[in-house]
Order: C-alpha cells, then sequence, then structure tokens
C-alpha cells in the first residue's frame, strides 16, 4: 500500500488524469459491448439510443464544465464564488428545462426512433438535472486543475453505471430499455463525488460585477452554440438511422459507431488538458499556438494507428468486440474511423480557438453539421452512403478549420 502510494506522489496529476481518461474510455467499451453481445442487436438499438442521449447531454453539460473552468482560472475571490453561486443556479433551472420537455414529449419521441416504451425516456428525463450539477462541479476541477479529484467523478460516474446496469439486467425482469435508463440515472448521482457543493458559500451574498457578468454570459452562448454543432455532428447519424432504418440495422450501425469512434472519445483527454492551459498561456501573455500543435500532434498519431488496424483488422475487432452478429459491419469500420478522426482533429482546433473567445470556428462547426444533417436527410440508401456522406462533411470542416488557423496565424505575425 505504501509503495502505490509512493508511486502515485511521483506520477504527476496530469499523467494520472491521462490514465484515468483511458480507464474511463475502456470501462464505457466495456459497458457497450457487454449490452451488445447481451441483447442483440435489435434490442441493443434501443440501449445505443439512450447512450447517444447521454451523449447528448455531455455535449450540453460540456457547456457549463468549460465556462466554470475557464473562469475560475480568470476570477478570484468574490467573484470566483458570485461564478459558483450563478453556474449552478443556471444549471439546476437549465436541467429542469430539458428534463421537463423530455418528460412532456416522450410519446412522440417514442413515435419518432420506434422504441417499445416511451418510459425509458422519462426515466432518462428525470436524472437529466443531476448532470448538470455535475458538469459545473467538474469544471471547477478542471479549472484549478485538481486532475485527481476530477478523475474521481468521471471513475465514480463510469463504474456506477457499469455494475448498476448489469446487476438490474440479470435481477429484474423488466424491459431492458428502462433498466439501461435506470442505471443511467442512477450513475448520474454517483457523478458528484466527490462535491464541492458549500450551501454556505451558494447562499453568501456576494456582487458580480456587470462586465464580468457579461463575459460570462457572453462565453456561455458561445460555448452552448459550439457544444450544439457537436451534438449535430457526433450524434445526428445515430438518430437518423435510427428513425430511417429497422431496429436491426440501427443496431448494427450503432456497434459501427461505438468501435469507429474510440479515437474520439480518446481525443477528449486532450481537450480537458488543452482548454485550461491555454487560457492559462493567454492570461500569462505567452504563445499558445505550440500547444496546439503538441495536441493536434498526439490526435494525428492515434488516428492514424486507429485507421490502419481497423482496415486491416476489421472483422477480428468487431468480432471481439461485438460478436459475429455484428459482422456485417467490418467493411465499414475503417471509413467510419476515418470519419471520426477527422472530426477530432478538427475539435481540438475548434476548442483552442474557442478558449481564446474566437467565434468564426463556431459557425463553421454549425454550417458543417447542419450540412450533414441535410446530405443523410436526402442520402441514406444504404449505411455506406450515410459513412460517405460524414466522410465529406468531416473533410470539409477540418480543411475549414485549417485555413482559419492558417490565416489567423499570419495575420497576427503581420500585426
Amino acid at each position: 500500500m505504501m509503495a502505490i502510494k509512493l508511486v502515485l506522489n511521483k506520477v504527476s496529476p496530469v499523467k494520472v488524469f491521462m490514465a484515468s481518461v483511458l480507464v474511463v474510455n475502456g470501462g464505457n467499451y466495456l459497458y457497450n459491448l457487454i449490452l451488445g453481445r447481451l441483447l442483440g442487436p435489435e434490442a441493443y438499438s434501443e440501449a445505443a439510443l439512450l447512450i447517444t442521449l447521454v451523449l447528448v447531454l455531455s455535449f450540453l453539460g460540456m457547456t457549463f464544465q468549460l465556462v466554470t473552468a475557464k473562469f475560475v482560472i480568470l476570477f478570484s475571490n468574490d467573484d470566483r464564488v458570485a461564478l459558483k453561486q450563478l453556474l449552478y443556479k443556471y444549471a439546476l433551472i437549465f436541467g429542469l428545462l430539458i428534463g421537463i420537455i423530455l418528460f412532456a414529449f416522450s410519446k412522440k419521441l417514442q413515435e419518432i426512433f420506434h422504441t417499445e416504451s416511451d418510459l425509458l425516456f422519462k426515466t432518462f428525463a428525470v436524472s437529466v438535472p443531476l448532470y448538470f450539477l455535475m458538469s459545473v462541479n467538474r469544471g471547477r476541477y478542471q479549472g484549478k486543475q485538481e486532475y485527481q479529484k476530477l478523475s474521481m467523478t468521471y471513475q465514480a460516474e463510469m463504474w456506477s453505471r457499469l455494475f448498476i446496469t448489469l446487476g438490474l439486467l440479470v435481477l429484474l425482469p423488466f424491459n431492458s430499455a428502462f433498466i439501461v435508463a435506470l442505471g443511467i440515472g442512477l450513475s448520474f448521482v454517483f457523478g458528484l463525488i466527490p462535491t464541492t457543493l458549500d450551501i454556505k458559500s451558494l447562499t453568501k451574498k456576494v456582487t458580480f460585477s456587470k462586465e464580468n457578468k457579461r463575459k460570462v454570459i457572453s462565453f456561455v452562448a458561445l460555448t452552448t452554440c459550439y457544444e450544439l454543432t457537436q451534438i449535430i455532428i457526433n450524434n445526428s447519424d445515430i438518430l437518423l438511422v435510427k428513425h430511417y432504418f429497422d431496429n436491426v440495422t440501427a443496431g448494427l450501425y450503432s456497434s459501427l459507431a461505438m468501435i469507429g469512434r474510440v479515437v474520439y472519445f480518446i481525443a477528449w483527454m486532450f481537450v480537458m488538458l488543452l482548454l485550461p492551459a491555454v487560457v492559462q498561456k493567454q492570461k500569462d501573455g505567452e504563445a499558445t499556438a505550440p500547444l496546439l500543435m503538441k495536441y493536434v500532434g498526439y490526435v494525428g498519431v492515434l488516428s492514424i494507428t486507429i485507421i490502419i488496424c481497423c482496415a486491416v483488422f476489421p472483422e477480428l475487432i468487431v468480432q471481439l468486440m461485438f460478436g459475429e452478429a455484428y459482422l456485417s459491419m467490418a467493411p465499414l469500420l475503417w471509413q467510419y474511423a476515418l470519419a471520426t478522426s477527422l472530426f477530432a482533429i478538427s475539435n481540438i482546433f475548434a476548442y483552442y480557438f474557442l478558449s481564446l473567445d474566437q467565434y468564426l470556428p463556431v459557425i463553421l462547426s454549425g454550417i458543417l453539421g447542419i450540412s450533414q444533417i441535410i446530405m443523410i436527410m436526402f442520402f441514406h440508401s444504404s449505411l455506406y452512403i450515410v459513412v460517405q456522406v460524414q466522410i465529406i462533411a468531416m473533410v470539409s470542416l477540418l480543411v475549414a478549420q485549417l485555413l482559419y488557423f492558417t490565416h489567423n496565424t499570419i495575420l497576427n505575425k503581420i500585426v
């Protein structure tokens, strides 16, 4: 035990966090793989729909997390307390609003996505406010660069979801989609561990200057717009496939998406490290572009490795992860991984500019995200076409981000 403590003390918090993210991603993949094998393609399509809703929720929650992280760095003393009060209040109101909307339209969602019951949407809706409170909590740890505590909250959410869901599936004879929704909701409770909710500080009377409040609200609006584009790009394909195709095909496609997105989920670790580092360097008057290039290089190498593996061993990967029932998706695996890799690299650029309060990359992402939806709506005769459409959209997005970065860099040098 003492030896473990000594090793942990010598390892930097950043490396602990990176290792933790890999474990969390591995646990989330294990969760999906077990559900895929246990439920089969048809039933898994409903579980995958819920998992997609969690991803949508995570992007919305990321708005609060990033805003908290940024201004925890920039503010101090009473301004930081006022920030915390403001964001917890907004998070709770926004969470309740989203939850009420989901609950009210659960029947309509059942019709759109062809699910057996609307209960899974109602169960999920009740837990939504917890996720936004959890996001503010995580943002404070991210901004303060308390990566060990940040790791703990992700670990608590992931492991509780895995064990609670599997335990309930074994013990309770209920609809599998409802059980998955219940497991997800309960995991949000555990995701609040460790919590820093201090009632005294939340009720303390502090004044927030109009200028600082304007900065926060402006960044909230900018970040929300970008996270909405993330939702469109990262999740619209699964939702549209669930709408246009039968449940078996939708389940097969969900397995393809889950494997192909591995590069995106690992790249997210670098986004979490990038934002506070860029904000701090900008605050200190230091160059930020070298930091961007470092993380783009990491994600680029990772992407190339995963695409090659998916191209050389597609059937082996699909069979090992989901089983023989999903083998028909193997030929599309490397192509989906390519689309996801292009998006992951574009995402690094976008969050870099977001950290610097630059708006155009958000607009570019929004345009390409909407164009992806429109193209899939018109071209969805097969899953092959759906994947090709995404590759076209993501190549366009990455080229646009690179052109903007090049233009911005040259302009800054001239000025």
